[in-house]
């Protein structure tokens, strides 16, 4: 499998580079990168995830780090658009926050809007650091088990998928249960996990001067529309755009409307 997958390269259309989110890999991009056309499309695997060898440590300058190296040696002719979803939101802030010159504009899809050690998902994410410190304790092959235990991963699935679409959830668990547990090793996905939650866009919002689209889901339960609505005031330049009747799956619920958000914040001024 690639680290990354292009699409042939269109001079007279930017590049776009999207950032997967936590426990992806590219894959999870596919259905929006099938909307998009003609459009030159980058979409590597997160290091220590996928096919991508991992970092010394997965924490979140070191994947700014990485992200400005892999942009840099692309030696493109003219700055791409940088996309990222969900904990991909995170990273592709913080790198606009530190290389703004770098980037031409900034998606943001189902960003990381509200703290995940707040609120009422708190008891939620207080399990799942459970669940990973666990896994990190655990032998390798232990561990490995633990961390892609089925019955986890569907769980997930199956509260996240908004859709009643029976075909299309059997297609989002598919996925998941494909690509959810392609990670290097139980300490990787520990130290992604643990800046996935530490960290949140609204901590470079304000530093951020690159033009910038937010894409939420209505339903999103890892943050609430309420939040993305104060989000994005935050920003100097950006706008948001709300999709309905999906949550923080709109990668595989509603691709096409992502690609056309993304597509009309292209080719505006």
């Amino acid at each position: 499998m690639p680290a990354h997958e292009k699409s042939p390269t269109q001079p007279d259309h930017p590049t776009i580079i999207m950032i997967h989110g936590f426990r992806g890999t590219h894959h999870g991009l596919d259905r929006i990168k099938e909307n998009l056309g003609d459009f030159s499309v980058i979409a590597p695997d997160l290091p220590g995830f996928g096919s991508h060898a991992p970092l010394e440590a997965h924490n979140l300058t070191q994947y700014v780090q990485w992200l400005h190296q892999f942009i840099s040696e692309l030696a493109l002719s003219n700055p791409p658009l940088l996309l990222g979803h969900s904990f991909g939101s995170i990273i592709t802030a913080a790198y606009a926050a530190q290389y703004p010159d770098t980037i031409a504009k900034l998606v943001l899809v189902n960003p990381i809007g509200a703290p995940a050690l707040e609120g009422p998902k708190a008891v939620l994410t207080q399990l799942a650091i459970l669940y990973y410190f666990i896994g990190r304790k655990l032998p390798t092959k232990a561990a490995h088990t633990w961390l892609s235990w089925r019955p986890i991963v569907m769980i997930m699935s199956q509260n996240m998928a908004k859709t009643s679409d029976k075909n299309l959830r059997a297609y989002i668990h598919d996925q998941h249960l494909q690509h959810f547990s392609s990670f290097h090793s139980p300490t990787v996905v520990a130290e992604a996990f643990h800046t996935s939650v530490h960290h949140t866009v609204r901590e470079f919002a304000a530093q951020i001067s690159t033009p910038t689209l937010l894409i939420a889901g209505a339903l999103d339960d890892i943050t609430p529309l309420h939040k993305q609505r104060e989000l994005v005031a935050l920003f100097s330049d950006a706008r948001l755009v709300v999709i309905d009747n999906v949550g923080h799956l709109t990668h595989y619920e509603t691709p096409d409307q992502v690609a056309s958000a993304v597509q009309a914040f292209i080719k505006s001024v």
